[in-house]
């Protein structure tokens, strides 16, 4: 039995003891977690108790994004040792499944990931997990830098699956933890401007304080306008669209220039109507993001050289005893907050 934060249904969340039904393996660590980021996943389930046709039936420990100190390591295990400091993939894979052996283990069928139901998450003191998805943290890489892992492992991914080149122009639509983290990574990859949108004018100040992000306050066919004017009437080369809000697909294809690339991250509560004719007659390419594979190395090395700083995301930390209230402040959505987390020790 462990202490976790529960969630028990849709506005329900209990710090209590649960059976995680935990077991070591020759291939496990045992992880002391010491830093847990909340999701908008999480905060999904805490409202709704569920995500489309994910739902919470039983009890379900939350978080996923998570960086911890090993205590414990399976007889297997040679490339991590007791007292690494890591951070945590958080989808178990069938490594040999088909989509695993082509490097698509984020696509697997079968594939477990923490705090989705009915598979318990890492807000409890430790954890046992496949040693091959921990990564370990430089010494110059905090903790809490390594729980951001996770979220900036989906901007990775998002820039890898596009064809960015040096001194590309984008357009992030959404400027939360995500909508950030694409855009800096579009920076990392070769961005030489990285245009965001925002409803919020609180979360675009946050955004601006990178240099290469430049907000655009202007929504609807102003955003148009302003894009136009930012790009002298050619457009951005690519459009990273990370809020899922219907009204971000309405001009969204005349913002891309001819032959430039559209990538859908965030995921829509609904389905979203999309001009497939405006996207044709400019050849634009559509590409689609479903977490991530084969980055958090990537993620950590960024971090760890100081191409990308997610310090300033980093918006309230609470103790695990205050995790609920944690919640309840996410849950309120502040717009002048990005990113909180839960210190378990």
């Amino acid at each position: 039995m462990a202490i976790a934060l529960v969630l028990e249904k849709a506005r329900e969340l209990s710090l209590r003891e649960i059976d995680l039904g935990q077991r070591m393996g020759p291939d496990d660590v045992r992880i002391r977690m010491d830093v847990v980021g909340i999701c908008g996943s999480d905060v999904h389930y805490y409202r709704h108790g569920r995500i489309g046709p994910f739902i919470v039936k039983d009890p379900m420990v939350l978080g996923h994004e998570g960086a911890g100190t090993i205590v414990e390591c399976g007889a297997n295990v040679r490339d991590l040792k007791v007292g690494d400091r890591v951070c945590v993939e958080p989808g178990i894979p069938d490594f040999a499944s088909r989509a695993s052996r082509i490097g698509l283990y984020n696509l697997d069928g079968s594939l477990t990931f923490w705090a989705t139901p009915p598979d318990h998450g890492c807000l409890t003191p430790e954890v046992v997990h496949p040693a091959r998805l921990c990564y370990r943290l430089p010494d110059n890489v905090s903790q809490a830098e390594g729980a951001m892992v996770e979220p900036l492992a989906v901007g990775l991914q998002a820039v890898m699956k596009t064809p960015v080149k040096a001194g590309d122009v984008a357009l992030v639509l959404g400027a939360g933890p995500i909508g950030i983290l694409v855009a800096l990574s579009a920076l990392a990859a070769g961005c030489a401007r990285v245009l965001i949108h925002d409803p919020a004018e609180a979360k675009l100040r946050i955004a601006a304080q990178y240099d290469g992000i430049e907000p655009v306050a202007a929504g609807g066919r102003a955003l148009l306008d302003a894009v136009l004017a930012e790009t002298g009437g050619w457009g951005v080369d690519l459009v990273y669209e990370c809020s899922g809000a219907g009204a971000a697909f309405r001009d969204i294809g005349d913002c891309i220039r001819p032959g430039g690339t559209l990538a859908c991250i965030g995921m829509p509560v609904e389905p979203v109507p999309i001009d497939i004719v405006g996207l044709q007659v400019r050849e634009v390419t559509m590409v689609t993001i479903f977490r991530y594979a084969n980055v958090f190395d990537r993620a950590v090395t960024l971090l760890a050289r100081g191409r990308i700083d997610v310090k300033p995301l980093i918006s309230a930390t609470y103790p695990f005893a205050e995790a609920i209230a944690a919640f309840e402040r996410a849950d309120a959505a502040r717009p002048d907050d990005v990113k909180i987390q839960i210190a378990l020790h």
